[in-house]
């Protein structure tokens, strides 16, 4: 009888342990370490910055963040200035799904304001002038690129970015190389899929890849050769979040729209909504949005 205090003490000290994350997270190929705790408390949030036509997202896990993507070169003092709002000072990373300048354009914003851990980026280069300024700066900076690969993973915080894509690269074709991530937190999950279009799309696929996410950044800015019904089968996202600005390419597109209607996904775009807030707490989201400009 005279054990049972020491006992229960034991245990609630086992139980602790369990839900602080004393196991340490182990280095992955994309390049980090991280001891993050395993609570699920601060919860995971992923903001769609409305950069006009382009991508850009911030996402914040525990005390980590990272910027995927940052809209074009008109959009740096939308970053910077969002980027500040939030209190944000470093970014344990950026990822560049690729290298059109209407998604590396603003990521010049925080390479030059602030201390920047890691950069990550396909191989597959542009001869653009927003490219090169791009890779300037990263080289000025003492930033090493790193050009993830299929399977790689990482720790932010307490989630975990696996990537995806790409599988195949091809120098005449920056979209259908785009570095497509998935984000796990808890029992919810965001996709990011840059300017992927149908090729990559069905080469995921065939890589058997868990595609289900409750959140789905739709490819290309709502292109009609982006977001197929067979990707969307293998997604069925809770939210599709379009980024996009005026724009003469006719995104999103009616085909598009019309396949994330019958996915039954609420959709959400930037040029009409604002900034799109989503935050998670492992179990469930919520969607706020702000429409400012």
């Amino acid at each position: 009888m005279k054990q049972r205090p020491l006992l229960s003490i034991l245990l609630c000290l086992f139980l602790l342990c369990g839900l602080c994350g004393c196991n340490p997270i182990s280095d992955s190929p994309a390049g980090h370490f991280s001891d993050a705790a395993s609570s699920y408390a601060d919860g995971l949030t992923v903001d769609y910055i409305d950069v006009g036509q382009g991508d850009a997202a911030l996402v914040r896990c525990g005390d980590q963040a990272m910027l995927i993507d940052g809209g074009s070169p008109k959009a740096s003092s939308i970053i910077y200035t969002y980027l500040e709002k939030q209190n944000v000072r470093r970014l344990d990373y950026i990822l560049a799904s690729h290298a059109d300048s209407d998604h590396i354009g603003g990521l010049l914003s925080p390479l030059s304001t602030m201390p920047v851990d890691h950069v990550l980026i396909p191989k597959t280069a542009s001869d653009s002038k927003t490219y090169q300024s791009f890779l300037s700066k990263t080289k000025e900076k003492g930033i090493s690129l790193t050009h993830p690969k299929s399977g790689d993973s990482f720790m932010l915080g307490d989630s975990t970015v696996f990537i995806l894509g790409p599988i195949t690269e091809d120098p005449d074709d920056r979209n259908n190389g785009s570095i497509v991530a998935k984000i796990c937190y808890g029992q919810t999950s965001f996709l990011f899929t840059g300017d992927a279009e149908r090729k990559e799309e069905q080469e995921l696929l065939d890589a058997g890849f868990d595609l289900s996410a409750t959140v789905l950044k739709v490819g290309h800015h709502g292109s009609k050769n982006s977001t197929t019904y067979p990707f969307l089968r293998a997604v069925m996202p809770k939210y599709a979040v379009i980024s996009v600005g005026d724009n003469s390419y006719g995104h999103p597109t009616e085909a598009a729209l019309s396949r994330l209607r019958d996915a039954d996904s609420t959709v959400l775009r930037t040029d009409l909504d604002g900034d799109i807030i989503i935050k998670s707490d492992g179990t469930a989201v919520t969607v706020t949005t702000k429409k400012h400009r």
